[in-house]
C-alpha cells in the first residue's frame, strides 16, 4: 500500500527513515526547523562516529559520500591512567568513519530533495502534532527539541537516571597527530571521565574530536562550563593542563604550538540525561505518531551508540512500514518488538559504564589487556550493542566470556 508518511525532525534517524521510504516507492515528508544552508557556520552539532553497520546502510540508501579508505579508521585504543597503567587495542572487521554533522545532514537533505523528496521547514511543536497527523497516514517525530518529546512518556524501567551522569565539553582540534592506521582513543583517569578522540572529516580535511566525558565533582567538571569565546587562551591551556593530568597518552600527541579549535565555534559543552520513551502515542482521531532517534532514546556518547541505533531504528520503522497495509497500534507494537534488543542493548550497556566499575568489569579490562582476541571481540560489538549485552549484562556472563575466549585461544 502507498502510504504517505510524515517525519518531524532531519537528523541521520528521520533521514534515513525518509531516505529509506523514498528507495521503496513511498512518500514521505521531512519536516524541518533548519534550512541546510544554516549548517555550516552553525556551532558544532556533536561528534559522532558511524560504525560499519551503519555504513554499510549508508550504502543501501547510496548516501555514503566518504566511502575514501583514508577517511577511516580501524580501531579502538584503551588506556586507562592506574597507577599501574593499562593499555590495549582492539580492531574492529570493517573500518568506521565520522563525518561533521554540519556536513553529513545537509548531504543527506540534498540527496532526498534531488530524488523527488518534499522538505518542509517549519517549526513544529506539540500543539501542532493533532493537525499535522491528519495529513499523514503515519506521522514520525525524530527530534526532541521543544515540548515534542514530552509526548511519549518515559519508561521508568530503561532509565534509571534523573541527572547527567557526565558533564560534556567536545571539540574539534587541530594540532593532534593521527595515528597511523587511524583510530579512535578512549582513554580513563578513574573518578573523573573519559576522553574519547574521534578523528573526523571536517570543513578543511579531518580534525580532531575530543569528546571529554567529565564525572560531575571530578577535577575535568570545569571544562563543561569553562568559557571559551571570553579568554580562548585560558581555555585551551586549561585544557592541556587537564589533559597533561589525566589522560597523558591524549596529551603526548599534541603540538602546543599548533593546537587549538578548528574553527571558534567548533565547541559543543553540555549534558545529557539518558532516557527511553514508550514506541507511540495514539491520538484522539486513532492515528499513531511513532517516536524515533533521539524522542525515542537518549544515551550518553560514552559508547558512540546514539547515532548507530538512531539509523537501525529509522530502517526498522521503514521496514514495518514498507511491510504494514494497516499503520495502527498493531502496527506500533510491531515497531516496538522490532528494534528493542539493539535499543535495549545499546541503553543499558552505556548506563552499565557510566558507573563504577564492577569486580567483574575491572576482570574484563585486565583480560583484554591480556587477550588480543577478547579486546577484538569487544570492539567490533560496539556494532552490535545487543550482543555486547549479552556478554556484559551479569557478573557470571562476563566470567563466561572470558573463559570462553581463553579455550578459543588455546585452541588456536
Amino acid at each position: 500500500m502507498a502510504h504517505n508518511v510524515g517525519i518531524v525532525g532531519a537528523g541521520i534517524a528521520g533521514l534515513h527513515l525518509g531516505l529509506y521510504l523514498q528507495k521503496h516507492g513511498l512518500n514521505a515528508t521531512i519536516i524541518t526547523d533548519r534550512e541546510p544552508e544554516s549548517y555550516r557556520d552553525s556551532r558544532l552539532l556533536n561528534t559522532v562516529a558511524h560504525h560499519h553497520i551503519t555504513l554499510a546502510r549508508e550504502d543501501y540508501l547510496g548516501v555514503n559520500h566518504w566511502a575514501a579508505p583514508e577517511l577511516h579508521y580501524t580501531h579502538h585504543d584503551h588506556f586507562f591512567n592506574f597507577p599501574d597503567p593499562i593499555r590495549f587495542r582492539g580492531d574492529f572487521t570493517k573500518p568506521s568513519r565520522a563525518v561533521d554533522y554540519r556536513i553529513y545532514l545537509p548531504a543527506l537533505m540534498a540527496d532526498f530533495a534531488e530524488r523527488g523528496g518534499n522538505i518542509e521547514i517549519a517549526k513544529i511543536d506539540s500543539k501542532d502534532i493533532a493537525a499535522l497527523a491528519d495529513r499523514f497516514d503515519l506521522l514520525v517525530v525524530s527530534t526532541g527539541k521543544t515540548a515534542l518529546g514530552e509526548l511519549f512518556t518515559y519508561m521508568p524501567e530503561h532509565t534509571p537516571f534523573s541527572q547527567p551522569q557526565r558533564k560534556l565539553c567536545v571539540g574539534l582540534y587541530t594540532g593532534v597527530k593521527q595515528a597511523d592506521p587511524m583510530g579512535v582513543t578512549l582513554s580513563v583517569s578513574p573518578g573523573h571521565g573519559e576522553l574519547i578522540v574521534i578523528p573526523t572529516v571536517t570543513f578543511d580535511g579531518i580534525a580532531t574530536a575530543l569528546l571529554m566525558e567529565n564525572i560531575p565533582g571530578g577535577d575535568l567538571e570545569e571544562m563543561a562550563s569553562l568559557d571559551y569565546e571570553s579568554d580562548p587562551k585560558h581555555f585551551l591551556q586549561t585544557l592541556l593542563d587537564k589533559l597533561e593530568k589525566h589522560h597523558p597518552s591524549v596529551f603526548d600527541r599534541i603540538d602546543t604550538t599548533n593546537f587549538g579549535l578548528a574553527q571558534p565555534q567548533d565547541l559543543l559543552q553540555g549534558s545529557v540525561v539518558p532516557t527511553v520513551r514508550n514506541t507511540y502515542v495514539e491520538l484522539d482521531n486513532g492515528k499513531c505518531v511513532i517516536a524515533l532517534g533521539d524522542v525515542h532514546t537518549v544515551v550518553d556518547p560514552v559508547m558512540g551508540q546514539g547515532a548507530n541505533i538512531a539509523s537501525y531504528s529509522a530502517f526498522a520503522v521503514g521496514e514495518k512500514i514498507v511491510q504494514s497495509d494497516v499503520l495502527d497500534s498493531r502496527f506500533c507494537e510491531k515497531v516496538e518488538w522490532a528494534r528493542q534488543d539493539r535499543i535495549l542493548g545499546a541503553a543499558r550497556w552505556t548506563n552499565l559504564m557510566l558507573g563504577p566499575p564492577s569486580e567483574a568489569i575491572g576482570m574484563l579490562i585486565g583480560n583484554m589487556a591480556q587477550n588480543k582476541a577478547l579486546a577484538d571481540e569487544f570492539t567490533e560489538n560496539f556494532n552490535y550493542p545487543e550482543k555486547q549485552w549479552d556478554c556484559i549484562s551479569t557478573p557470571e556472563r562476563i566470567h563466561t566470556w572470558i573463559a570462553k575466549s581463553q579455550q578459543v585461544g588455546a585452541a588456536a
